[in-house]
């Protein structure tokens, strides 16, 4: 299922009235990951929801996925999931089998990371979809919001991408079993041990790469941080066989809506393919975190937390958001 188009979404919000409360320490003005509300001076309520259609033929696998790109949200703000609602959407003549396995893929998943499922709420639909809403908990003075990446920090990218290419090439019978295997573990890899270092070396900013594409998410953080991205694209860790499904035309309409939504704001080098391009792009479920980190603290992060790499640098605010070689 693809989400809204960015673009359309940021119009719509824009027009909502604004709040005023003291409390709320991260809204959805800068599009950050997840809402963060202040309890007392010590503790802070993190909160997100997310859900979507089938992203495997595996029902417990699908599970596993929606429980992880739920949980992401929180763990890039630096904060500890506590309890999870859940969200069905299924045919009531449906297999019910099929529904027990998708819940109790979630719920381990959930239960594995330390969250509890609490309740749910489900209805009748006949396109299935599902996902949670997950509650989780921050010290206030700690949180790690996508608006604080600095000139001279480093980025990291904490996971491959080309799960959106790679999903729509399972969906059209064009995935090879290894890519399959690939695609699925990345997807079921929490963000919690990524996030743990992240806090511990003292990110300045973090943004969760999802349905918007890598780029998509990084010009909400360089835009909020008022800042400027050096990319470098050929450090940016690809799942296998991503490139030649894109050449095959297994794009996803979000490649268009992320464009769209990115606009003139991003340059790209000559030495950039128009694949990769693409696959900057391309939506991805349950992905990596992009992490703003003090430079002398790359190579710490980098040997801690396993698949991550510096993929660019942040510089000054320039004419453009940012640049990609």
């Amino acid at each position: 299922m693809a989400k809204l188009a960015p673009g359309d979404l940021a119009q719509v919000l824009s027009r909502l009235p604004h709040q005023h409360n003291e409390n709320v320490i991260v809204g959805f003005d800068t599009a950050d990951d997840a809402g963060v509300f202040r309890l007392t001076d010590e503790i802070a309520l993190v909160q997100t929801l997310d859900f979507f259609t089938p992203v495997s033929d595996d029902p417990f696998v699908y599970g596993q996925v929606a429980a992880v790109n739920s949980l992401n949200d929180v763990y890039a703000m630096g904060g500890r999931p506590l309890s999870a609602l859940s969200i069905v959407c299924f045919p009531q003549k449906g297999d019910f089998e099929i529904l027990g396995n998708i819940l109790e893929g979630g719920q381990r998943t959930m239960n594995e990371e330390g969250v509890v499922v609490i309740g749910g709420h489900s209805v009748d639909d006949a396109e299935m979809k599902f996902g949670y809403a997950v509650t989780g908990v921050i010290d206030p003075n700690k949180v790690v919001t996508n608006a604080g990446a600095k000139p001279g920090d480093v980025l990291i990218l904490t996971k491959p991408i080309g799960t959106g290419a790679i999903n729509t090439a399972v969906k059209n019978g064009k995935a090879s079993d290894d890519v399959i295997r690939a695609v699925t573990k990345a997807m079921t890899t929490s963000a919690a041990e990524a996030s743990k270092v992240m806090v511990e070396l003292g990110a300045n900013a973090c943004t969760d790469i999802t349905g918007f594409g890598f780029l998509g998410h990084a010009y909400e953080m360089a835009k909020a941080s008022g800042v400027s991205f050096e990319i470098d694209s050929s450090s940016i860790s690809l799942l296998p066989e991503v490139l030649e499904l894109i050449e095959a035309g297994m794009l996803t309409r979000g490649d268009k809506n992320n464009r769209s939504y990115v606009g003139d704001t991003v340059r790209f080098s000559n030495q950039v393919s128009s694949t990769m391009q693409s696959a900057l792009f391309d939506p991805q479920t349950a992905g990596g975190l992009l992490i703003s980190l003090d430079a002398e603290n790359a190579d710490e992060y980098v040997g801690k937390v396993s698949d991550a790499v510096v993929v660019g640098a942040v510089r000054k605010n320039k004419s453009f958001f940012i640049e990609v070689n």
